[in-house]
């Protein structure tokens, strides 16, 4: 019997079965890839490699601060940019605590009662530089109490709590890129904090994750935020202990109809 050559050895040893093969059309996982031999087809194993390097970009990448600046005007939203304590971003990675803390110099204004919002480059500047003007274009008119609107590089998640502690916010909602995956280098993540403070910890928040195109889109990221803010000022609390417990689109429908049919009865 004859060898296949390589390039038959996807289609003939290589070929995976229908049921595995079937599950493309739901996941962007690797899945179904085949095999030649004991190792990958080709066009697998550099599609892998390309993925892997498009994720390393994204962890390096510099967030453009103007030019985010310039999305957020376009869209009507104005912003202002605070440091962390991080110098650069080898530092950043190196030393997450200062991520954490506010730089010296940062001067915030007093916004007691409000909503701050915070944009952090985070792990993928990548994201927040594609998706945070589409999300905040859907958040912002549906927002009541809003407050400043604030631009960090080198960023992490409990930043927000240093700037909402500063401003004396009620409650803290940090646009931040999330650490890039093989299928997602711009996955872009939102946590809501009640009475930000230094010190809170990741049980006290909610999170919003993987929003993109490919994966939560912004405006539905936007319609779950919105309903986490509302249930947050009625508990008055963020974390655990609030549930998302959002009805699905089709629910919400239903609800308001037989809401209608009872009031017009």
């Amino acid at each position: 019997m004859t060898t296949p050559a390589p390039s038959e050895g996807v289609a003939l040893e290589g070929a995976a079965p229908a049921q595995w093969r079937d599950l493309r059309r739901f996941t962007p996982a690797r899945v179904a890839l085949g095999r030649v031999g004991n190792g990958l087809p080709t066009d697998a194993h550099l599609a892998f490699q390309a993925a892997h390097a498009a994720a390393r970009d994204a962890v390096h990448a510099a967030l453009d601060i103007p030019a985010l600046l310039a999305d957020l005007r376009n869209a009507g939203l104005a912003a202002s940019v605070v440091r962390s304590a991080c110098p650069d971003r080898p530092t950043y990675l190196l030393r997450p605590d200062l991520g954490r803390s506010l730089g010296d110099g940062s001067e915030l204004p007093a916004a007691p009662g409000c909503l701050a919002l915070l944009l952090c480059d985070g792990l993928s500047a990548t994201a927040v530089q594609r998706h945070a003007p589409a999300l905040l274009a859907h958040l912002a008119g549906r927002l009541e109490r809003l407050g400043p609107i604030m631009v960090a590089a080198q960023g992490r998640v409990a930043l927000g709590d240093a700037v909402g502690e500063s401003l004396g916010a009620e409650a803290v909602l940090v646009l931040i890129g999330e650490r890039p995956g093989l299928t997602a280098p711009d996955s872009l993540g939102a946590y809501l904090t009640w009475r930000p403070r230094r010190g809170r910890t990741d049980a006290e928040r909610n999170c919003v994750s993987n929003i993109r195109p490919d994966g939560l889109p912004p405006a539905q990221a936007a319609d779950k935020l919105l309903w986490l803010i509302g249930r947050m000022r009625a508990l008055r609390l963020t974390g655990v202990a609030l549930k998302d417990e959002q009805p699905p689109p089709a629910q919400e429908h239903l609800d308001q109809d037989r809401l209608i049919s009872v009031v017009s009865t």
